[in-house]
């Protein structure tokens, strides 16, 4: 029999909840920072899957210190990225404005893409040089790199066109980051080239939909009784009669699940990649296959489902964390068929 004392859940800070516009996240912020040295803030790859491992606890107050401790964890396949161009921002009175943007040329993005090069949003006539000089001449407040994944070198997603994104530069002075991407254009970087193992990051992704859900569902309400005269599964009422209208607060059913979202603070536990530590269970990872470049392991739940396109970014609320030393001593690579 289904329970009556089902507590509501969600939040009306996410409202509306309407389907992310693309399957993977946008990034609208990157975390400033003040070292002198610049380097790149972010990273996307593919989820995988689930799994766990034994780790050792060397936090000396904790309760299982120098015991191993079981720690879900989530493969997320990370091959290398390949930066396409350089865009430049500046304030105005009315916010961040984009100043201007420098590509590789036409006949570089088609030899790093040659199978795929007409699905590739380009620039066919691009003066890289003078729309450099732009830049360098114009006050910018913020430098971001635009950059395109690699799926071809990833057998778990039916997808070969690379996504085009943006990824935040930090440290050092606005021209520091715009010569830094002069350097680097049309070269690729990985994912420990931007972290280290046993750091913060914050994870964007879009979650796992769901379609069209009732209030039940979507929000968590609380189940009519048997005696109700209408039907059980919605509410009571939908406001009082004066007002006219249903308030927007009212929680109503609707589409579910496929919304953006950030978890902040998740750690990063391995970098690696299958020749040097074996990660594909047998059978392989569910709905996804075999991992068979560059992976991380990152500490708990990840949003979406396999497949989906997962972005990483500097952690933004981590001033304040406590993070210990750990030692990972075990990975399962058991069979996830359910056997």
């Amino acid at each position: 029999m289904a329970k009556r004392n089902h507590p509501r859940r969600g939040s009306m800070a996410f409202s509306p909840r309407k389907r992310s516009p693309r399957h993977f996240a946008h990034v609208n912020a990157w975390p400033e920072s003040d070292a002198s040295e610049v380097r790149v803030q972010g990273f996307a790859g593919w989820k995988a899957g689930m799994t766990h491992v034994l780790s050792r606890d060397l936090n000396p107050r904790s309760t299982t210190a120098g015991q191993e401790v079981r720690v879900p964890v989530t493969v997320v396949e990370v091959p290398k990225m390949r930066i396409l161009g350089v865009r430049g921002y500046t304030m105005t009175p009315y916010g961040k404005q984009a100043a201007g943007e420098a590509w590789l040329s036409s006949e570089d993005i088609k030899e790093a893409f040659p199978e795929v090069f007409d699905r590739i949003s380009t620039r066919k006539v691009h003066d890289t040089d003078a729309h450099f000089s732009t830049l360098e001449e114009a006050d910018l407040c913020e430098v971001r790199l635009i950059v395109a994944t690699q799926p071809g070198n990833v057998s778990g997603t039916p997808s070969k066109v690379p996504e085009v994104m943006e990824i935040g530069l930090s440290g050092g002075s606005p021209s520091d980051r715009l010569a830094y991407a002069k350097e680097h254009m049309g070269e690729e970087y990985s994912f420990a080239d931007c972290y280290d193992e046993g750091t913060l990051t914050d994870v964007v992704a879009v979650t796992k939909g769901y379609g069209w859900q009732g209030v039940i569902r979507r929000f968590g309400g609380k189940l009519q009784s048997h005696k109700n005269s209408k039907k059980r599964r919605q509410h009571g009422n939908m406001g009082d009669f004066g007002t006219g209208y249903v308030r927007k607060t009212i929680r109503q059913g609707g589409q579910t699940g496929y919304h953006q979202r950030t978890e902040y603070n998740k750690r990063i536990l391995r970098i690696s990649n299958p020749d040097e530590h074996p990660i594909t269970p047998a059978g392989g990872f569910l709905h996804y296959g075999n991992v068979g470049s560059d992976y991380v392991l990152v500490k708990g739940s990840l949003p979406g489902p396999a497949k989906r396109l997962i972005r990483f970014r500097d952690a933004s609320r981590a001033e304040n964390m406590q993070i210990h030393d750990y030692e990972i001593t075990y990975v399962s690579t058991a069979s996830k068929q359910g056997a």
